[in-house]
């Protein structure tokens, strides 16, 4: 388990593709947007800072995380994105209600990538409380929207240099 200090999005840049080719869909849940939308900021900086072109970074929103992985698809079937980069969040409540979204969103946005061979990376917080999911959104543990972003271009530089 992290400390409370530790920031979980740290990583060497230098390892990191350039991104300047590259066409990334990012589908945000209108959830939690206080959450999904420092989420989105962190991924788009963290793009930008990888050389993304700003017309080549789509966003979309999506009412709640269920609906990301139908979000993703949609981007896949178009087949104009290089990654897709989902970003939600849900938060534990007093129902069972948490359980089966958290399961069924994971499920949907990797059965995207493999059904559509594109990466769709999982960038959805799944957290107790909301303080837990701001300290994940740009607070004390970093920003998993940078995160989601650096496995985007991670993965498309995999595939990149495997078909060379």
């Amino acid at each position: 388990m992290p400390s409370k200090k530790k920031n979980l999005s740290s990583y060497t840049p230098e390892k990191i593709p350039d991104a300047k080719n590259m066409r990334f869909g990012i589908v945000v849940s209108e959830w939690n947007t206080e959450v999904t939308g420092a989420l989105l900021e962190g991924a788009v900086d963290t793009l930008i800072k990888h050389n993304a072109q700003r017309e080549n970074i789509h966003v979309s929103w999506v009412p709640g995380s269920f609906e990301l992985a139908l979000g993703a698809q949609y981007y896949a079937d178009q087949n104009e994105v290089d990654a897709i980069i989902c970003l939600g969040c849900v938060i534990q409540g007093e129902t069972r209600h948490f359980e089966f979204i958290s399961q069924a969103v994971a499920n949907g946005i990797m059965d995207v990538g493999l059904s559509f061979n594109i990466p769709v990376i999982f960038g959805v917080l799944t957290t107790d409380t909301m303080e837990q999911a701001v300290a994940r959104s740009g607070g004390e543990h970093g920003n998993k929207g940078t995160e989601a972003a650096i496995t985007a271009v991670s993965m498309v530089g995999l595939r990149d240099s495997l078909s060379k």
